[in-house]
């Protein structure tokens, strides 16, 4: 039962689900207290910049200390962010400076947790069932399990909303699942926690050491061409999406007086992504990795032509299912290609990175998608949201890194070259291939 992925997957399902209620129950608490909209989107704006920031970081930590000790550390520091509220409220009283500094604890300590348990299951699957495929059927059912609760989380938190109202008895339920995902990792075998073997540390004090590691990091990132391209399409897509759902799909279904079918385009993209990330881990071993990808590029390109062209709401409904259901493939075969090319020692820091590259691209596209949108209309910012996303498909079908995605990626014992450090100290870091 320690090797299990089911209970892997039960703690990662609970931090989520913790998260996808929260992400209701704050922006809640904040207008009922502050009965300000724009306090609101200060807050998300804010939790989201430091989640981003921390992503930077949060691989150094990850890769020196036990992962498992970080997963159940971070989950339960999570459950007391989430427990003091009420204690806030009864001693001082909540208002806009409490809900930004519990709101901060939140994000930060969260974006560890979560980056060490993505750095567990790899290990996972190495110390249990060792049939060809296994890493990716576990990577397509995290793929699966985070698009059911990316549904079910906020669909949760509003039915407890409903039950409990804002009420303590509401936040302290939600802080329980943090507890419960710590308690599960717990139970997991302590050896899946374990960090692989380091480079010898680099002259200096930690300060200058830490900022050594975080540039090898950074520079395997850059220079592996597989793993950099894959944080990249992933990138551009996210930032896509985001725009999508925050600014372009509301604007369009208002404009066609249908608003309640906005939140019909996330539960499409993730109903897609469901039977899409289900039927790749069914077919693991008789499929082509270079196969998936290819349908799933191809249907990615196709679903966001139909979702940019708006040309009626059922069109950019059946797109936005089309992108989740081929996506879905196409960005678990990525996630396998990574783990397989980033050596063990150095996974968090990659990881790290990767989160931050995924949380800030939003930011690069939402602010001038919405400006074309003002001045030029919709569907101007539609045709710029299809061709940017045909853009990152048609590259990436084409690029070589992506051509040959059925074999091991990583040699087993990287070579090593010089990375200079500031004072004229040198360490070694593993020498990605070209």
């Amino acid at each position: 039962m320690r090797r299990s992925p089911a209970v892997w997957f039960a703690s990662y399902g609970m931090s989520l689900l913790g998260a996808g209620i929260a992400s209701v129950v704050m922006p809640l608490l904040v207008l009922e207290r502050t009965g300000d909209v724009l306090a609101a989107g200060v807050l998300a704006t804010v939790t989201t910049a430091a989640a981003a920031a921390t992503g930077l970081l949060s691989g150094l930590l990850v890769d020196r200390i036990d992962r498992r000790v970080v997963a159940v550390v971070s989950d339960l520091l999570s459950a007391l962010s989430l427990a003091a509220l009420p204690v806030v409220d009864a001693l001082w009283g909540l208002d806009m400076t409490a809900f930004l500094v519990l709101g901060l604890v939140g994000a930060v300590i969260r974006v560890p947790g979560m980056t060490a348990q993505e750095s567990v299951l790899p290990v996972l699957a190495r110390l249990g069932d060792v049939r060809p495929g296994r890493l990716d059927r576990l990577i397509a059912t995290r793929e699966t399990v985070g698009n059911v609760l990316l549904l079910a989380g906020p669909g949760l938190g509003g039915l407890l909303v409903g039950l409990l109202g804002l009420s303590p008895a509401l936040v302290l339920t939600t802080a329980a699942t943090s507890v419960a995902a710590a308690v599960l990792t717990v139970v997991l075998d302590p050896r899946v926690g374990v960090v692989g073997p380091r480079d010898r540390p680099g002259p200096g004090g930690a300060v200058r050491r830490a900022v050594t590691d975080l540039v090898v990091s950074w520079r395997f990132l850059v220079r592996h061409r597989l793993v950099l391209g894959a944080t990249l399409v992933g990138a551009t897509f996210v930032a896509v999406l985001s725009s999508l759902q925050s600014t372009l799909m509301p604007a369009y279904f208002t404009a066609e007086d249908l608003p309640a079918l906005t939140g019909l385009t996330l539960s499409a993209i993730a109903a897609g992504s469901i039977a899409g990330s289900a039927l790749y881990a069914a077919t693991t071993g008789r499929v082509r990795r270079r196969t998936w990808f290819v349908i799933g590029m191809t249907g990615t390109l196709v679903g966001f032509v139909a979702v940019g062209s708006m040309a009626s709401p059922w069109l950019v409904l059946a797109g936005a299912a089309l992108v989740g259901l081929t996506n879905a493939p196409a960005s678990a075969v990525l996630g396998v290609l990574t783990v397989e090319a980033t050596p063990d020692a150095m996974r968090g820091r990659v990881l790290g990175a990767q989160n931050t590259v995924m949380l800030s691209a939003p930011a690069l596209t939402s602010a001038p998608l919405a400006a074309v949108a003002a001045t030029a209309g919709l569907p101007a910012a539609g045709v710029v949201i299809a061709a940017l996303a045909s853009l990152t498909a048609i590259v990436a079908l084409l690029v070589p890194a992506f051509r040959a995605l059925d074999g091991p990626q990583a040699p087993p014992e990287p070579p090593t070259s010089a990375v200079l450090v500031s004072g004229g100290g040198v360490a070694t870091a593993p020498e990605p291939p070209a």
